[in-house]
């Protein structure tokens, strides 16, 4: 945990939460809530006023919705660091708000040492996600992998397609893997259907590209 003193923005149209999170913040020696705000075009005057360090929005934001704040924020403060703190967990609206530049996402129905966590991570310029989000994140790339990649072969996929590339012919990539040449016949033509490739050549280029052997 960073010593120095960090300035924090609080941005929250629930007076309660902004007072129970400036409350749990100002528990801590190193953390100074330099202003509030109930609307994002508040919380957007208000970090020009007072420059901080790491605005905490939460999403539905009247008048500048977080994800629009957060834009405006990052393109006048580069240096700026955002934590979306909200109830909505939607896939999409993470998305949005960390494209927008947010590099911290902590529900409200997380614990509090959530919160300083991201706070702490964020200090030193680090992104954080509490576990719920995480989990998000991580089912939504995994259904959102591309087809055609190299991850989208089995082990031993990969194995035939990396000795092939290396000028292995059928036989010798047999022999290595102690498999049948007509198996390794099927896990090549498999594995360049996954990948879309119609020639060795192709398969070559590929696997180079994808620094899976030397060119």
């Amino acid at each position: 945990m960073t010593t120095s003193i960090r300035r924090i923005l609080i941005a929250d149209d629930h007076d309660i939460i902004r007072r129970g999170v400036r409350m749990l913040l100002e528990t801590r020696g190193n953390l100074r809530i330099v202003a509030e705000a109930a609307t994002g075009r508040e919380a957007l005057a208000a970090a020009r006023e007072t420059k901080p360090d790491i605005a905490i929005l939460d999403y539905t934001l009247p008048e500048l919705n977080g994800r629009d704040l957060t834009l405006e924020l990052r393109k006048e403060f580069p240096k700026i660091e955002i934590l979306i703190y909200t109830m909505h967990d939607r896939e999409d609206m993470i998305l949005d708000v960390l494209l927008a530049g947010a590099r911290g996402f902590v529900l409200k129905s997380d614990t509090e040492k959530h919160l300083f966590a991201a706070i702490d991570a964020l200090s030193i310029h680090r992104p954080y996600f509490s576990a719920a989000i995480s989990e998000t994140l991580l089912e939504q790339y995994l259904r959102s992998k591309p087809q055609g990649s190299f991850s989208t072969l089995s082990h031993r996929e990969r194995e035939v397609v990396q000795l092939i590339a290396e000028g292995k012919i059928n036989k010798q990539v047999a022999e290595l893997l102690n498999i049948s040449i007509k198996t390794v016949e099927t896990h090549r033509s498999v594995a360049m259907q996954k990948l879309k490739l119609r020639t060795t050549a192709e398969l070559v280029r590929y696997a180079v590209r994808n620094n899976l052997v030397e060119p």
